[in-house]
């Protein structure tokens, strides 16, 4: 498996999940998601699909991110299509550390011709990547946890 991206954040599992579990904050933290579509009811059980659009507009990409696994406040594992870059698996696993949470993140390419490229090449293609995307959901997670760690144009 790829090469883990990982953050620590103050923010505990329960509202870390409590964000993964909201399809609609999805271009929040996930880089290069313009927009979401649709989020399916029961999102993230097994299943269900966020439908979203990636890229910049005029040129977006209509397609979905499906749940493959869902633990909740533990693990989620999602296969995330973009056409016509194909499926990549996408791991998720978060871990109760010293009043907050550790998140973990994982990407690997599962459809050719990308799952050709050797594991290092994947990983570090994507790792700045998913770093920031943990960022941004660390971010987003510890502004409603705590409303006064920090304000619109702060810098």
């Amino acid at each position: 498996m790829a090469r883990a991206a990982v953050w620590k954040t103050r923010a505990d599992c329960d509202r870390v999940w409590e964000v993964l579990s909201d399809g609609w904050t999805f271009p929040g933290w996930v880089v290069g998601a313009a927009r979401v579509r649709a989020v399916d009811a029961d999102w993230p059980a097994p299943g269900t699909r966020i439908h979203h659009s990636v890229g910049l507009w005029p040129g977006l990409l209509h397609d979905s991110t499906e749940v493959v696994r869902s633990v909740p406040r533990s693990e989620l594992v999602l296969h995330a299509r973009a056409w016509p870059f194909g499926v990549a698996e996408i791991l998720l696993r978060l871990t109760e550390r010293n009043g907050g949470c550790e998140i973990e993140m994982r990407e690997h390419a599962i459809t050719p011709p990308w799952k050709w490229l050797p594991d290092l090449v994947q990983d570090w293609s994507v790792y700045p990547r998913n770093r920031e995307c943990l960022r941004r959901l660390s971010l987003i997670a510890e502004h409603a946890t705590d409303p006064a760690a920090g304000t619109a144009g702060e810098v």
